[in-house]
């Protein structure tokens, strides 16, 4: 039953104002709407849309962004209430753990660490291959990867990962000001890219809309990379068809993950309970119509067996088709701007997380001491850059990037129904915003996460089950021994004990020997 104990609201919240350990509020509506458009409007607007088009959905892609924008939607929804009612750092953790218990909390908690960490290594890699991209553009050649030893390392995911985590050791407001600079710009970009493509759009790329489903070139080969749920059911490993845009929704859902990181800064936002609302859905209103008009862009200018044809498609792809080099060039500097701003918010996200996990005792508490001047995470923010650096810069990451989707959608699925579980636990809360029709939305916005979750690759399902089983020894090592709750527990277990045992004691003081002795034999009888 220690594993199902769960940790007060009220307690979450003391535990925010630990001296020493608390973050600064200063954060407003306005800085988390582009705080959720930088993290989501990244290279991937540029790339993912193209490669769901060619590889799953076809000119339906735009269904697969609807799909995943409405999905996110419904889950955000959740993490609103959730984040008005419990506004803390940490996010789908804290949440949890006040609902379901320390082991499923520490599940979401190591989850969002992977889904962050991995984001943010992955798109710092990509970072420093978009500069010698721009580089090559501007007549210079930099190569992206130096060869050291017969290692290859990519020096650009240590030089932008550098800069952001120093940004964010001196101050979240500064960084969110940098951010939004950075997030206007490419905003402008997009547009750009938007109006452009339009002038080349042919209506018969169109059609078919949802081409028809046709098996894959690999064949068995490729069930690995064949959705979890046709291996599940037996069907062939195939593309297109009705399948192949919730293949394509899962797979651009990738492009919605900043939605989450945006709820881990709940600690820092001024008055929570009106402006996390309407940061949330405003960035993510923003960011879905222009997914949707990219990818309107994309399949109109050329047919998606074009797209399909090419080794790596993506924007850029589109555009030299139809012969516009300039805004191929345009694209390369705009992805360039994209992804730096979405490197930013996920370190952001990924030491909030790992601040909370480490305030709980779960990980070192060492790690969750804040700067007196700066209040921010100084020691735990210089750790992870560090480590996300020397992913990027040294390893593969990129092989990886599914686990990202993963990660996200498992805690989607468990805030979504850890909303009904607070309901019925408190309901003397009363919450800024609440998620509407009842126990209906946030049902089928489980189902709906959980059925995206089955449309990634089996090998990703693969590697998650590693990753949570590595998660669970290090749970069983070391975090339920140094859980703060678990001491609590302990403590308060320890004084009912002390008491009963001295009420024990002035009970057999007023006793004779014989009539102490028969009181313990009865005590002990079945």
């Amino acid at each position: 039953m220690n594993l199902l104990r769960t940790k007060s609201i009220e307690q979450s919240i003391a535990d925010a104002d630990e001296p020493g350990r608390k973050l600064k509020r200063s954060l407003s509506s306005w800085d988390l709407m582009i705080m959720g458009v930088a993290v989501a409007v990244g290279a991937g607007i540029f790339s993912v849309g193209a490669k769901a088009a060619a590889n799953f959905s076809g000119p339906a892609v735009t269904l697969s962004f609807a799909i995943a924008a409405v999905t996110c939607a419904l889950a955000i929804m959740c993490y609103a209430e959730f984040a008005t009612a419990i506004p803390v750092a940490g996010s789908a953790y804290v949440f949890t753990y006040a609902t379901m218990g320390e082991l499923l909390a520490w599940i979401i908690g190591w989850n969002l660490i992977l889904e962050l960490f991995t984001a943010a290594a992955v798109i710092a890699k990509y970072w420093g291959i978009y500069l010698s991209k721009v580089f090559a553009l501007m007549g210079a050649d930099v190569p992206p990867a130096l060869s050291l030893g017969g290692v290859d390392l990519y020096w650009g995911a240590f030089l932008i990962v550098a800069v952001f985590t120093v940004l964010l050791v001196l101050g979240t407001k500064l960084s969110a000001r940098v951010g939004n600079v950075f997030t206007l710009i490419k905003i402008a970009v997009v547009l750009f890219v938007i109006v452009v493509g339009f002038t080349y759009v042919k209506f018969e790329n169109y059609t078919p809309f949802v081409p028809a489903a046709e098996p894959t070139a690999g064949g068995a080969a490729d069930v690995m990379k064949q959705s979890f749920f046709g291996f599940l059911t037996g069907a062939a490993p195939a593309q297109y068809g009705t399948l192949g845009i919730f293949a394509g929704a899962a797979l651009v859902f990738f492009a919605f993950i900043g939605f989450d990181v945006v709820a881990t800064s709940a600690e820092e936002v001024k008055n929570p309970q009106k402006t996390l609302p309407r940061g949330i859905f405003g960035g993510l209103a923003v960011v879905t119509l222009l997914y949707i008009l990219v990818s309107l862009a994309l399949t109109g200018m050329v047919s998606y067996t074009d797209l399909a044809a090419a080794e790596t498609p993506t924007l850029t792809t589109a555009f030299e088709a139809v012969g516009n080099t300039t805004a191929a060039k345009v694209i390369a500097f705009g992805s360039l701007i994209g992804l730096t701003t979405v490197i930013m918010v996920l370190l952001m996200g990924l030491s909030r997380v790992v601040l909370a996990m480490s305030r709980d005792g779960l990980l070192p508490r060492a790690l969750s001491k804040t700067s007196e001047k700066r209040s921010t995470p100084v020691r735990l923010q210089i750790i992870c850059g560090a480590a996300v650096a020397l992913v990027a810069g040294l390893t593969n990451v990129d092989l990886l990037e599914e686990m990202i989707n993963i990660g996200t959608l498992s805690a989607f699925v468990v805030v979504s129904l850890g909303i009904l579980v607070l309901r019925k636990k408190r309901p003397d809360l009363k919450p800024s915003f609440r998620v509407p029709f009842g126990k209906v939305l946030p049902v089928v916005s489980a189902v709906l996460c959980l059925y995206l979750m089955t449309n990634l690759a089996v090998e990703t399902w693969i590697f998650f089950a590693g990753w949570l089983v590595i998660g669970v020894v290090i749970y069983f090592a070391y975090g339920q021994r140094h859980s703060r709750l678990n001491e609590r527990f302990a403590e308060a277990k320890s004084a009912v004990d002390a008491t009963e045992s001295g009420a024990d004691s002035s009970a057999d003081a007023r006793l004779s020997g014989s009539d102490a002795a028969a009181r313990d034999e009865a005590l002990t009888r079945p």
